[in-house]
C-alpha cells in the first residue's frame, strides 16, 4: 500500500463552478474519502468533488489509476487529493485508511463508499467461497470503514453515502451473490441510521440506489454528481435514474410475481453462462 499527498495549486473560479449546484458550496473545504475511486463513478465523483475544492483521500485497488485520478483532481481545483491503495478483501484496509484521514485531516466530513468486488452475471454454481469473498468486499468492509470513521463523522456532523443498486431491493435471476451484498448493504444502513436518529447523533446516511449506468442518456458523470448532491444534502435515498427505480419498486409492491416474470422474460438465456 502506497499513499501519495499534493497539494493543489489552482485558485477558484475553475470552469464549471459557476453552474455548480448549491452542494459546491456545502462541500468546498471539506474532506472527504471516496472508495472506489480509480474508474467508473466514483473516479467521476473525485472530479466533480475537486471542482468543488474539497479535500480528498482516494482509494482503490489499482496504484497507477489512483496516482492519474489524484493527479487530475488537483488539476481541477481540489484544496488537497491524496490516495491509498489496496484491495478491500484486505481486512486491514478500512483502518489504515481512517488512520490516514485522521492523522492528515484530524478528522473528515463525508465517506463515500463505491467500490466492489467481481462477480458474474451467471447461473449461481454452488460456490460459497465465492459468495463469503465477495461478502467481504462489498458488504463486510462497508460496515468496517462507516465503523472506523463514525468517531470522526460524530465530531463533524458528516455523511456517509452508500452507493448501491436496484438489485439490492429487487431479486433478478443470474446474481444471486451480488444482489445478496446490496440486500445486506440496504438492511445494515436503514438500521444503523434508525440508531443514530436515536441516539440523537447528527451523522446522516445516505443510500443511493442506481439502476443501469452508461445506457442512452445515463452517463457516470451525471449519476456521480446525483450522488453527490444527495450526500451533500443529507438525502435519506436516491434513486437514480428516479421514474424507472421509483416504477420497477412500485410494481414489485404491487405485483411482485408479474415483476420476476418480465425480469425473467427479459434475457437470452443462451447468453448466460453455467459456471
Amino acid at each position: 500500500t502506497k499513499v501519495l499527498l499534493s497539494e493543489s495549486l489552482a485558485v477558484p473560479g475553475l470552469p464549471g463552478l459557476s453552474s455548480a449546484p448549491s452542494s459546491a458550496e456545502l462541500l468546498r473545504g471539506k474532506r472527504v474519502i471516496v472508495t472506489g475511486a480509480s474508474s467508473g463513478i466514483g473516479e467521476q465523483m473525485a472530479y466533480h468533488l475537486a471542482r468543488m475544492e474539497a479535500h480528498l483521500l482516494l482509494t482503490a485497488r489499482t496504484e497507477a489509476k489512483l496516482q492519474k485520478v489524484v493527479e487530475r483532481c488537483l488539476e481541477l481545483g481540489a484544496a488537497s487529493a491524496r490516495y491509498i491503495s489496496g484491495s478491500m478483501a484486505n481486512a486491514s484496509l478500512p483502518e489504515e485508511v481512517l488512520r490516514e484521514a485522521e492523522n492528515t485531516w484530524g478528522g473528515l466530513d463525508m465517506l463515500i463508499l463505491n467500490h466492489i468486488g467481481q462477480s458474474g452475471f451467471t447461473f449461481f454454481s454452488g460456490d460459497v467461497g465465492h459468495v463469503r469473498s465477495l461478502m467481504e468486499t462489498n458488504f463486510v468492509s462497508y460496515v468496517a470503514l462507516a465503523t472506523a470513521a463514525l468517531p470522526l463523522l460524530k465530531e463533524s456532523e458528516g455523511s456517509i453515502v452508500v452507493v448501491s443498486s436496484i438489485a439490492g431491493k429487487i431479486a433478478g435471476p443470474f446474481t444471486a451473490s451480488y444482489s445478496a451484498t446490496k440486500f445486506a448493504l440496504d438492511g445494515f444502513f436503514s438500521s444503523l441510521r434508525q440508531e443514530l436518529i436515536i441516539d440523537k447523533v447528527n451523522v446522516s446516511i445516505t443510500l443511493c440506489i442506481l439502476g443501469y449506468i452508461n445506457t442512452g442518456k445515463l452517463s457516470p458523470e451525471e449519476c456521480a454528481l446525483q450522488i453527490i448532491r444527495a450526500g451533500a444534502l443529507r438525502r435519506r435515498e436516491l434513486r437514480y435514474p428516479g421514474p424507472a427505480i421509483g416504477s420497477a419498486l412500485l410494481l414489485h409492491s404491487l405485483a411482485p410475481e408479474l415483476l420476476e416474470a418480465l425480469l425473467r422474460g427479459s434475457y437470452r438465456l443462451e447468453n448466460v453462462r453455467r459456471t
